[in-house]
């Protein structure tokens, strides 16, 4: 029984589930120890071996679920900020939203795991969430759904209907994937604006209402003028003379930020995931917090 075959589409299901990769990967591994264990039990006739993992791995997610609070970004909490000098405290008190590292996995276990989908799915309750990503995403029918969260197709039905409508208010989708010819463009230019300091050029690849924020701290901006006073703010205390290289993260665009050091050597800062809107960015998630930053075991630069 090849177990481990399914641990892509399993992390990616525990990481919609409990927004922490690190989560993720704990919970898929109890998953295949049970699984494991129970091996002996397991009768084809009845599920096949995905169905069957996957109803242990939701009761492993709505088991860690119990009593945890909900996963959010910056913009989740609270009104933007106006003040590109605002202290730039970590809130170590609250379970951010982690990104996904794509690299590590198979291009088909990274469908849907855009940020501000998974945020929205943060909103819903364990199961309504479970009913989401089982019958959405990962195409089990309505009989197969309600069994592995041992209620009725109706229950089913109805979790589906309030969780599509949550999540619809908060993430309309239609975002263009990172390998679009006017993603990687205005992700190219977005590259050699910041890499350059140079703010004007910056700020003209935003969209009007476009979004910073920088998870843990739990500030964030709304807006070109207030973007573009932070990221200056960027340059004064971090110096210009930046190196960007580009990635994926959640099946968007992103590029790990490489700050200028006195030793001459560039050290990495953070991780910005991007969404793309019709050549422009309207949203820029910057991770700072380094744990974050090894899932993507980035490469050291000199």
């Amino acid at each position: 029984m090849e177990l481990d075959l399914h641990r892509g589409e399993l992390t990616a299901y525990c990481y919609r589930m409990l927004g922490s990769f690190h989560d993720a990967e704990d919970l898929v591994q109890e998953t295949l120890l049970r699984a494991w264990k129970a091996r002996d039990r397991y009768d084809s006739d009845l599920a096949s071996v995905r169905t069957w993992l996957f109803r242990i791995a939701t009761n492993v997610c709505l088991t860690a679920l119990e009593g945890r609070a909900r996963r959010p970004l910056p913009s989740g909490l609270g009104a933007p900020s106006d003040d590109p000098g605002a202290p730039l405290t970590p809130a170590t008190d609250i379970p951010w939203l982690q990104p996904f590292p794509d690299a590590r996995f198979d291009a088909d276990a990274r469908t849907d795991l855009r940020l501000a989908l998974i945020a929205a799915m943060q909103t819903l309750s364990a199961r309504q969430r479970a009913a989401l990503v089982l019958r959405d995403v990962l195409q089990f029918s309505a009989a197969e759904v309600a069994e592995q969260l041992d209620t009725t197709v109706p229950a089913v039905n109805s979790a589906l209907q309030r969780a599509r409508a949550a999540v619809a208010a908060c993430d309309p989708g239609g975002v263009a994937e990172p390998g679009d010819a006017k993603v990687r463009g205005a992700v190219d230019q977005y590259v050699r604006a910041f890499e350059a300091a140079d703010v004007s050029a910056l700020v003209r690849l935003l969209t009007d209402d476009a979004v910073l924020e920088m998870p843990p701290v739990p500030l964030w901006y709304r807006g070109r003028r207030d973007y573009g006073r932070f990221i200056e703010r960027v340059f004064q205390m971090r110096g210009t003379g930046w190196v960007m290289t580009p990635l994926t993260a959640n099946g968007q665009p992103a590029v790990a930020a490489y700050a200028p050091q006195a030793d001459g050597v560039h050290h990495l800062h953070t991780l910005q995931v991007l969404t793309v809107v019709d050549g422009r960015v309207s949203h820029n998630v910057t991770f700072a917090d380094p744990a974050v930053l090894e899932l993507f075991h980035l490469p050291k630069l000199r």
